[in-house]
């Protein structure tokens, strides 16, 4: 939701001493300052509140009654999604009682800066007064936040815990979402985000939220399978720009490499599209494979590495790195607007690249052991870290591309699929049909 945010000015003012907010939430960047709102209400920077993450510490901030509380505790996952719970009851005559952070069910309890508040004070929540998801006010709208939602709760006059929500499942110990919570929502209260990207209100109350600036985009990704994305924490030599939910890539001018996915792969069968969506300049030398880590080179390039497990698919020639400094034949070229299809067979150590929906080297990904027209692979399990991650990059030194990845979220950028493929196993959403046995990689796929 980078740029994205909604806004509602509720109508009628109620209990601004007892609220709840909840929310499913994964964060998308590294940004360490305060530019990380989730809720937001207020039109001047004398009275306003916001629940954010200050840099990387969660935060209520109540600006006309000095109310600070932060955690010590640190939300730096890029890959997950927390489930946060604020839930406030000004008129507790403890202070500590008065506002109550829950993180995937857990109450925090350590707090670098803890300023509760009088009792009995009122906040900007549940005021008149424009209210925003994504975003707070300070001097027009700002701290807008690159971060994906799910279940979006607001409680008017109820201090609700964590166990409203969500539940600890029994098999696995995972905190779960409760997608149908029994609420007492109160007038200004909101169900936003639960199904899909409406923000249409699907309490009772109609509190519809109108889109204030950006672009809303659906996602498969949500917090019972959580999908891979690429790996904003995995920058620190490829120096790339990311985007749409570390979905788009924009690699950097000055140095060549790759970048890599949050989500590692140990076996079975998996299948990934990336479009080549825009080039700096006329040469096309993108890359598009797996490694099994990632780069430790600002000039090492998607297959060509002869010290890890890598393979890239080169765009300007067609050609394959396949863990070796010269390059082999192999398919068509691609440029801008093309898509890239890849299928990775782990359990019999072959690597396939479709262009445009159509198999290169004439692969037939399903074929097996025989591996008709594959790359073959190191056997994951030989590899130096035991594991394979999607990966991109590029060959060029003064110019940059942009790549935009669907690892099924039916989405490259903020723009939809044209048409849906099949047999993605119930998974995600391709463009082009998914080979029979390959799924998407997400945390259902892993667990097929």
């Amino acid at each position: 939701m980078a740029n994205t945010y909604l806004t509602r000015t509720l109508e009628t003012p109620t209990n601004r001493k007892i609220w709840t907010w909840s929310a499913w939430v994964k964060r998308c960047n590294q940004v360490s300052d305060y530019q990380n709102a989730m809720f937001g209400a207020g039109d001047d920077n004398t009275n306003r509140s916001v629940i954010r993450f200050f840099g990387h510490q969660l935060q209520l901030q109540d600006s006309a009654n000095s109310v600070d509380v932060r955690t010590n505790r640190l939300f730096r996952d890029t890959s997950a999604w927390y489930h946060i719970v604020v839930a406030v009851d000004t008129t507790q005559s403890t202070s500590t009682d008065r506002i109550k952070f829950y993180v995937n069910g857990v109450q925090e309890t350590s707090f670098t800066t803890a300023t509760y508040g009088s009792q009995n004070i009122e906040m900007e929540f549940n005021t008149n007064v424009l209210h925003y998801i994504n975003a707070r006010y300070s001097s027009g709208i700002d701290s807008i936040s690159d971060m994906v939602y799910s279940h979006v709760h607001f409680v008017d006059g109820t201090a609700y815990d964590a166990s409203a929500f969500g539940s600890t499942d029994a098999t696995t110990g995972e905190w779960k979402i409760n997608t149908a919570p029994t609420l007492t929502m109160g007038t200004n209260g909101f169900t936003i985000l639960k199904d899909g990207n409406t923000i249409t209100d699907q309490s009772a109350n109609s509190n519809d939220f109108t889109l204030g600036g950006g672009t809303l985009t659906n996602t498969e990704d949500c917090p019972s399978d959580v999908f891979a994305t690429m790996n904003a924490l995995d920058n620190q030599i490829a120096n790339s720009t990311f985007s749409n939910g570390n979905n788009t890539i924009q690699t950097n001018t000055s140095n060549y490499t790759w970048n890599t996915g949050t989500l590692g792969m140990t076996s079975k069968k998996y299948y990934w599209e990336i479009k080549y969506s825009a080039n700096s300049n006329s040469s096309y030398y993108n890359l598009y494979g797996i490694a099994d880590r990632p780069t430790d080179g600002s000039t090492d390039v998607l297959g060509n590495q002869t010290d890890c497990s890598n393979y890239g698919y080169y765009a300007d020639s067609g050609g394959v790195y396949a863990k070796s400094t010269s390059i082999t034949s192999f398919g068509a070229s691609y440029t801008v607007g093309d898509i890239v299809g890849v299928a990775v067979d782990l359990d019999n150590s072959k690597l396939y690249f479709s262009k445009n929906g159509t198999w290169q080297n004439s692969g037939v990904p399903t074929s097996g052991a025989t591996g008709t027209g594959a790359i073959s692979i190191d056997a994951v399990s030989s590899t130096a870290t035991g594991v394979y991650f999607p990966a991109s990059g590029d060959y060029g030194s003064t110019q940059n591309a942009t790549n935009q990845h669907n690892f099924g979220n039916g989405y490259f950028g903020t723009t939809a699929i044209a048409s849906e493929g099949s047999n993605a196993s119930g998974i995600g959403k391709f463009e082009y049909d998914v080979p029979t046995g390959y799924t998407a990689l997400s945390t259902k796929g892993l667990n097929l």
